[in-house]
């Protein structure tokens, strides 16, 4: 049996203890002791996680500093920074939120001089794709890999998520590939737990958070960082420009990778943010084909819980679990009502998949997939399927229960009860 994200998952609902951040080859206290030293000795500088320090640290890296208009994106960097200085950041949480949002801007730079550069871009189609929805640990990313082994579909490879736009033209060499293999090796060293929860590659499928990343309007920065006040702009702000910024960023990848010739193909596109935000996205992808996955809703709130706690225990040096709790059963509720909403108006094909059905016969839920995309799905196309799944199979156990976060499954189904 085949699990999300290659996980084993175990769902144990009696613990009451709090989660443990599970230390790696390199102890977490004593890298944030030594960055504490060597900022205090003058040795190294420390982040200043400020909107004008950020956008000048961008345009030193680049050398140009033409970010067009600044609206909402701005309004969201501002918003973003000030809750960052309520997120109890350890050391190293200010050190990967300065170069998270310094590369963000960064590559806003850089899409912004390409498009200006080259307007044919605008022309490149990224017709009918197909996007699935589901939330955070209901099984997008088994869906996602499995349609990513289809080599008449696109997808987005991690690297070109987490470093979006990485040079300014597609015959140019591009080592971002290199650097998140070099990143994903020292994340683990230091958070082991990461690769027990979402086993990844530089080269494998990934979702496009890091592409929402440069539109400022990004649930990766809520999974890492307990910002509330900018959770709560990006649940409440116009996505139709984000989306409409995110289309773009799209087919500056698609020609990033001088493959024009193949702008026909589909392109896989998943983020668990898509489901709130849903009705912007099918404003700028009318035409997109949603698989709508959903799976046990105590078991994925658990192990949404845990990715967010593991996420945040690396980067705070104060951690509530049942804050996340708390904040996480709101994210489900919000976004399976809005997602119930948008598709009960009709006119957009969608399908619904079931987390255990999928694990009962991948096979037959595959075909089923295929049929209601219209696409055939070949012997061999099936066959390098089975072949990533025996390459990712159930290695590692995943822990994660509710009670750790202050939740039960009598709360969550009163909460995620339409009204």
């Amino acid at each position: 049996m085949y699990l999300d994200t290659a996980d084993a998952l175990r769902f144990t609902p009696a613990a009451t203890s709090a989660p443990q951040f599970r230390p790696g080859l390199i102890s977490l206290p004593a890298l944030n002791a030594t960055i504490s030293r060597l900022w205090s000795a003058g040795l190294r500088p420390r982040p200043v996680l400020e909107p004008e320090a950020l956008l000048a640290r961008a345009v030193r890296q680049i050398g140009v500093d033409n970010f067009g208009e600044a609206g909402q994106w701005r309004a969201l960097l501002e918003c973003l920074t000030s809750a960052l200085a309520g997120a109890n950041l350890s050391p190293i949480g200010e050190i990967v939120a300065e170069s998270q949002l310094t590369g963000a801007l960064a590559a806003r730079l850089r899409a912004r001089a390409i498009w200006r550069a080259n307007p044919e871009i605008a022309a490149l189609p990224i017709t009918a794709p197909i996007v699935i929805i589901g939330q955070m640990r209901s099984g997008t990313t088994r869906l996602q890999r499995l349609l990513a082994a289809d080599p008449r579909l696109d997808h987005t490879r991690l690297f070109e998520s987490w470093l979006p736009i990485g040079s300014a033209r597609p015959s140019r060499l591009d080592l971002r590939r290199a650097r998140a293999a070099l990143w994903l090796a020292g994340t683990r060293a230091i958070n082991p737990g990461f690769t027990v929860i979402h086993p990844t590659a530089a080269g494998a499928a990934d979702e496009e958070a890091g592409l929402l990343g440069v539109t400022m309007c990004s649930s990766q920065y809520e999974i890492q960082w307990r910002v509330p006040d900018y959770a709560r702009a990006c649940e409440t702000i116009d996505r139709e420009p984000v989306y409409a910024e995110f289309k773009a960023l799209l087919q500056i990848t698609r020609w990033l990778r001088g493959r024009t010739a193949a702008a026909d193909r589909p392109w896989v596109l998943k983020v668990p943010q898509f489901s709130q935000d849903l009705a912007a996205l099918l404003k700028v992808f009318p035409d997109a084909r949603l698989l709508c996955l959903d799976r046990d809703a105590a078991t994925t709130l658990a192990s949404s819980t845990s990715l967010v706690h593991n996420q945040m225990a690396m980067q705070s040096d104060s951690v509530d679990p049942q804050w996340i709790g708390g904040e996480w059963l709101h994210k489900m509720a919000l976004r399976d009502r809005i997602r119930r909403d948008v598709l009960a108006t009709g006119g957009t094909p969608y399908l619904a998949i079931d987390y255990a059905a999928m694990d009962h016969d991948w096979r037959a839920e595959l075909y089923h997939i295929y049929d209601f995309l219209q696409i055939p799905l070949p012997g061999p196309v099936i066959d390098r399927m089975a072949a990533f799944l025996s390459r990712s199979g159930a290695r590692h156990q995943h822990h994660y229960d509710l009670a750790q976060f202050g939740l039960d499954p009598d709360r969550i189904r009163t909460r995620l009860a339409p009204a």
